[in-house]
């Protein structure tokens, strides 16, 4: 049997093979921010955003002091743009498309949260230099309406043990950036070799 024919082409076969979800899992998911999932925002230092354009999906990391994601009333979250690579990936994909996903991460807690919704881009000066941290001005905040919000489960971050320092992996294990990229030169290099050999 090939890996073809293994494939799930439909959502009624997909969920033939599951059985129905618990009570609690479809229980937890609200439209709006309740006081338990504010704590967890304000609690959380670190989150990956999820977005989808004409390019495809990203999901990029954000980080920040706790609380550096702002809780404007229970169903609105603003997030400033710090500088970075200027790839500025997610925002074209939010111009695009405004439909994001977020997942916050809250070191040491098993528990974490996921929110999707509708995203805008803020240039507002005012609403920029509120968020400045040691004078340096995000030039953008996302602006996200909650769509639905829902906890996951200790499960995942217990099985990889994410927090378990003595599970940690030594940072002079893994390739650094620069080992990264010049791999990536050399690959490029031998495809364009390559490439003019079959001219």
């Amino acid at each position: 049997m090939s890996a073809s024919e293994d494939v799930v082409t439909s959502v009624a076969a997909l969920e033939a093979l599951y059985d129905a979800p618990i009570w609690a899992s479809l229980a937890k998911e609200t439209e709006t921010l309740i006081a338990p999932y504010q704590a967890f925002i304000r609690a959380a230092p670190y989150l990956t955003f999820g977005s989808v354009g004409a390019p495809g999906v990203d999901c990029s990391p954000r980080g920040d002091f706790p609380g550096f994601v702002r809780i404007v009333d229970d169903t609105t979250v603003m997030i400033p743009n710090r500088n970075g690579n200027n790839r500025i990936d997610s925002l074209r994909n939010i111009v695009r498309d405004p439909r994001v996903a977020i997942h916050f991460l809250v070191p040491g807690c098993g528990e974490s949260l996921r929110i999707k919704g509708r995203a805008t881009v803020s240039a507002d000066a005012a609403l920029t230099a509120s968020f400045a941290v040691e004078n340096n001005i995000p030039r953008t905040v996302i602006i996200v309406v909650v769509e639905s919000v829902y906890f996951h489960s200790a499960k995942a971050i217990h099985r990889s043990k994410l927090w378990d320092v003595s599970s940690h992996v030594a940072r002079g294990a893994l390739p650094s950036p620069n080992a990264i990229l010049a791999a990536i030169q050399w690959q490029r290099c031998r495809q364009a070799v390559g490439l003019g050999r079959r001219v």
